[in-house]
């Protein structure tokens, strides 16, 4: 006996109001959302709202908004988080707001002109420079010193709650650099009682494992500086105070020059599972 094929179901999620379908999306991702938006209707249609989008901007956004270098214009609210997932300029140029795009979670870039870099008011050991395709207008180039010392601080309030970050140092280093090869410089990070501190190196090591990315310790970034990992450190509820980010060159007292830094980056961290599952 031949079996009656059945057509698809008109109960489930084309029943339900738009408002509904958006608020169950929001307990996903961005990343989740764009994935779903494929394969039915109905999320695609709650996919466009502010409602969705909303939910997915950072509690703090108007006071974000309010510190940009320039206007940001949007027509809406996944408009906005799409534009916030750009690097975009705060605080007078000095600091760089940006959304990480599959979570929404804060990313921060310090600028050199914020920080603590020993003898930097003299030119005769660090000048300043600017180069293109740079977050910020200004870099500090080392001329010549013998102790490389930068210190650097971020309120804890900035960044996203409940979430692992890793510091980075983006850097270059000029064809004419020496004395940048010591084993002896060190990076830490502290949060309140917690902190780290670990044995760096700002010469990339042709040795490494290239299909080891993820865990590479220097990598080349798409903006062609160079991105060197100084630690991790989780951000709770955000009321432990500053974060502090040291790099430090100061064991082996010999001249060194040639590195062009450009800041110090905070980034939510990815380990080696969340790096394949978002290719």
């Amino acid at each position: 006996m031949a079996t009656e094929k059945r057509g698809p179901s008109t109960c489930g999620l084309s029943k339900l109001p738009e408002e509904c379908v958006s608020y169950m999306l929001s307990f996903t991702s961005p990343c989740d959302i764009c994935r779903l938006s494929l394969v039915s209707k109905s999320f695609l249609a709650a996919a466009q709202t502010d409602l969705l989008w909303e939910s997915f901007l950072p509690s703090d956004v108007a006071e974000i908004l309010s510190r940009a270098a320039h206007p940001v214009d949007y027509s809406s609210k996944k408009e906005l988080y799409f534009r916030l997932c750009q690097p975009l300029l705060v605080d007078d140029g000095k600091l760089s707001f940006q959304l990480e795009k599959s979570t929404g979670n804060k990313m921060y870039m310090l600028s050199p002109e914020t920080m603590h870099i020993t003898w930097i008011t003299h030119p005769q050991y660090w000048r300043w420079s600017s180069l293109p395709r740079s977050r910020f207008s200004k870099q500090a180039e080392l001329v010549s010193v013998c102790w490389l010392e930068i210190t650097s601080s971020i309120d804890s309030r900035l960044l996203s709650q409940k979430t692992m970050y890793t510091a980075y140092m983006i850097y270059k280093l000029n064809p004419d650099s020496y004395g940048l090869d010591s084993n002896s410089q060190k990076a830490s990070i502290k949060l309140g009682a917690h902190s780290q501190e670990q044995r760096v190196s700002l010469i990339p090591d042709d040795e490494e494992d290239d299909e080891d990315e993820v865990e590479k310790q220097i990598q080349l970034r798409e903006d062609g500086w160079l991105e060197m990992v100084l630690g991790e450190i989780y951000n709770d509820q955000g009321d432990e105070g500053d974060i502090e980010i040291k790099f430090l060159d100061i064991e082996e007292l010999h001249w060194k020059k040639g590195l062009v830094f450009a800041g110090f980056e905070m980034r939510p961290t990815k380990r080696k599972m969340d790096a394949e599952l978002l290719r």
